[in-house]
């Protein structure tokens, strides 16, 4: 290559990446050649061939009208590859203090990071939080020839405007709504590693708003440069899938260390153990091995997650917190001084919290229903908890046994189906017990993906769908299709569900409630919610949550604060 690529690299840490090989292949046609090619590392000891195939992905952004170029940087810095003094750059305050990466960079180049992510400041007023700048200019200016195409480069990701896609997070409102979506995935598709942080950290949250940073500025070079090669290929959601692998294998070393002596920890103890085991992840990890992990989990679709990601900023921004505040206000925690409830304790109710949907787990919990002050009857029941979406239903039986349900929708939505008990929801309800033990049951989709075909035939990874068609105990309608508001995660009407026992979530008229169904229901209560029987249901493949039939001895609805139904 005629143009030298690596001035800016300490070739002293390269180990055996080609300074001066031949690039080889760098234009590619085929979308699935070079997607198999960007996640086998093919272009990972070619570095002018890397560099070669990133300015052809970073040209083909589609981009704003007016999107500052090389041209633009030469006429404002200037394009001096000797020596620059960070300290004469200093990093603009939305990058929220993040250092620079060494990332086998000389150590003067660190000055040229500075003064391209200074110029972007300058030329992006519209950026107020944007932590991940650093480690991406960092990365970017290895495969570039000077400054102002390392700047190039940078300010097309910056202004990429292609419809649903975006590299990186420009607010702090996006930011915070991608840690609680990173924080939705965990509870989806890592539930032991969920569990570990729980258990050991006083804020879950806390600990999932360093996500992008481990991918994107802890992880060691030779592991941020594979990366990057399926990131600017595949995109954003490539970050998650990273980061949750990091999470898994975190998980299993801290678990094999620690075995059952797990105790909890202030969050920042958590965050910095993390942080070193994932400076030092070469030590029990290769980068194939971590990229295997990341694409071995199946995640739903690009719009799932899109629409999950949507409603945590609907969230936040209906409680104002559009810019960066205290910890406090973003935490996930339930104030203990404010809760009282007669079936768990403050501590109880935690765990539970630890299960919802991050969006609602900002809001405090909220009595709505109680049969201790209510009475049993269904009727009242309704009147309270109508408006209100998503509850939290828990029940404590004669025999001590305590169970629940998370249910996402409002019960006013079983007027839809008239005097008919047809069933409504999405996949974001589960069930649990609590006593004599704790677990949870999700939507069975979640954990066997195979049951649903995604509708969105145009996303990266379809899912299949395929189960047994049986009738339950009455006839029941098909779930509501019908759009009513912003879809949460998982919502039913974006599979093509084969079988409508895969998604009967939940349901009621005047003579029962029903949570579950298909080949039996996970909980039904009578219309005096005194009696109630329990067994194995499709949709959520649960054992029974308690004695299979069983008397009700108290019965609570909780909502969330804040978290009325529109």
């Amino acid at each position: 290559m005629a143009v030298d690529c690596g001035v800016f690299v300490d070739w002293s840490q390269m180990g055996d990446v080609s300074h001066d090989a031949a690039p080889g292949k760098t234009e590619y046609k085929d979308l699935k050649e070079l997607k198999q090619h960007a996640r086998s590392g093919q272009w990972a000891k070619n570095h002018s061939q890397r560099s070669a195939v990133y300015q052809q992905l970073l040209k083909a952004l589609p981009c704003r009208t007016v999107t500052p170029d090389a041209a633009v940087y030469r006429d404002i810095v200037g394009n001096s590859n000797s020596k620059r003094n960070p300290s004469a750059y200093p990093l603009p305050e939305f990058v929220d203090g993040a250092a620079v990466p060494c990332y086998c960079l000389k150590t003067e180049s660190v000055g040229s990071v500075h003064a391209v992510i200074s110029c972007i400041a300058g030329q992006f007023p519209d950026i107020s939080y944007c932590p991940s700048l650093p480690a991406v200019t960092a990365l970017l200016l290895h495969w570039s020839a000077d400054e102002a195409q390392c700047f190039e480069s940078v300010s097309r990701m910056l202004a990429c405007n292609e419809p649903g896609r975006r590299l990186l997070d420009q607010t702090f409102l996006a930011y915070q709504s991608a840690c609680m979506t990173f924080g939705d995935l965990v509870h989806k598709y890592c539930p032991s590693a969920h569990k570990l942080m729980v258990a050991t950290a006083t804020d879950v949250l806390e600990v999932y708003s360093d996500w992008q940073r481990w991918v994107l500025g802890d992880l060691p070079f030779s592991f941020a440069a594979r990366v990057m090669d399926v990131y600017l290929v595949e995109g954003y959601k490539v970050l998650y899938r990273v980061a949750l692998a990091i999470l898994k294998f975190y998980r299993k070393q801290r678990s094999a260390a620690a075995g059952s002596a797990l105790t909890k920890q202030d969050s920042a103890a958590v965050r910095s153990d993390i942080q070193a085991f994932v400076q030092n992840i070469g030590k029990s990890v290769t980068p194939e091995k971590l990229l295997e992990k990341a694409f071995s989990i199946r995640l739903f679709s690009r719009k799932e997650i899109t629409l999950l990601q949507l409603a945590n900023e609907k969230s936040l921004q209906q409680r104002g917190i559009t810019v960066k505040q205290k910890r406090q206000n973003v935490q996930l925690a339930v104030n203990a001084d404010n809760f009282s409830s007669e079936i768990v304790s403050a501590k109880e109710i935690r765990d539970i919290w630890s299960w919802i949907p991050e969006r609602y787990a900002l809001c405090q919990p909220q009595l709505l229903f109680t049969t201790s002050t209510h009475g049993c009857s269904l009727n009242r029941f309704y009147s309270h908890c109508e408006g209100y979406e998503p509850t939290l239903m828990l029940i404590r039986t004669t025999d001590g046994e305590v169970c629940g349900a998370f249910l996402s929708t409002d019960w006013e939505e079983r007027k839809r189906g008239g005097n008919k008990l047809s069933f409504f929801g999405t996949g974001e309800c589960f069930v649990f017990k609590m006593k004599p033990e704790m677990e949870r049951y999700e939507w069975v989709v979640i954990k066997h993906p195979e049951l649903a075909n995604a509708s969105q035939a145009a996303d990266d990874e379809p899912e299949q769908t395929g189960a047994n068609d049986n009738g339950g105990p009455q006839a029941l309608e098909k779930p509501s299709t019908e759009p009513s508001q912003l879809s949460p995660f998982l919502s039913a009407r974006h599979f093509n569900l084969n079988s409508r026992n895969t998604s009967m979530f939940m349901a009621g008229n005047i003579d029962s409630i029903i949570i579950g169904g298909g080949e039996g229901n996970a909980l039904y209560i009578d219309s005096e919610l005194n009696h109630g029987r329990t067994e194995r249901c499709l949709t959520f493949d649960n054992p029974p949550l308690c004695a299979e039939s069983f008397q009700i001895a108290l019965l609570e609805v909780w909502g969330f604060k804040d978290a009325m139904a529109s």
